[in-house]
């Protein structure tokens, strides 16, 4: 049993709802528009290494990535890229944002059951216009006391959360599926936090070590998580 909790905050990509797997269906279709110039491994590590470049400028989501992958084709063909390539990713990105939101399992069923229990929110990074479309098309927004789309999340990040719910860290209970994201930073400051892996995750989220820390705990799926909220 989780104890002292009054706030509980959800990641919302691949914790919510489907969104990596969107990513990596695109990272292929756009290492295919450029085989003629790279094998498709080089493309792929070359597109990770401008998206990783530009975090600082463009931050997280869809349109940063698009933005990315324009500047590798350009980078890859050496500026000789066609403007059907470059419509083409343009297409890509598009159909990204335009993607219908996919609920995992068993998500509404929790968010009914601590609903009411506890201050629920919402701790998401990316796209601002982004997020909050796909959280008004998810109909899951009225379960949600606050939503916090965050440029970042580092510590500093979720210490401003926690500053404007006026909630205690060791009272902050962070459910995600990113060891790096939503578990990691989260501990740093006293809180609690749950990970829940999902089967795709951008390497840009993985750790190299195991975390062992009193208030850290791992579930394999979401729903597992009332038992120790619930009495």
């Amino acid at each position: 049993m989780i104890d002292n909790i009054r706030v509980i905050a959800f990641d919302a990509d691949d914790t919510l709802w489907v969104n990596e797997p969107y990513f990596r269906d695109t990272e292929e279709q756009f290492a295919s528009l450029l085989e003629d110039f790279l094998p498709r491994h080089s493309i792929v590590a070359e597109l990770y290494q401008t998206e990783i470049a530009n975090l600082p400028l463009y931050g997280y989501g869809i349109k940063g990535f698009m933005l990315s992958m324009i500047e590798t084709v350009l980078r890859i063909t050496q500026g000789k890229a066609d403007a059907e390539i470059i419509n083409r990713v343009i297409t890509l990105g598009q159909e990204m944002l335009n993607k219908p939101i996919e609920l995992l399992d068993g998500v509404e069923d929790v968010l009914k059951a601590l609903h009411g229990k506890y201050r629920l929110v919402v701790a998401t990074k990316g796209d601002l216009l982004d997020q909050e479309r796909k959280l008004k098309n998810s109909g899951l927004d009225h379960y949600f006391h606050h939503i916090e789309i965050m440029s970042d999340k580092q510590e500093k990040d979720y210490e401003k959360l926690l500053k404007h719910l006026d909630c205690p860290a060791e009272a902050f209970l962070m459910l995600g599926n990113s060891l790096k994201s939503d578990v990691l930073p989260v501990l740093n400051i006293g809180g609690h936090a749950v990970h829940i892996p999902y089967h795709t995750t951008w390497v840009h989220e993985h750790i190299d070590h195991t975390i062992e820390h009193p208030n850290f705990y791992e579930l394999k799926r979401l729903a597992e998580v009332l038992p120790q909220l619930i009495v």
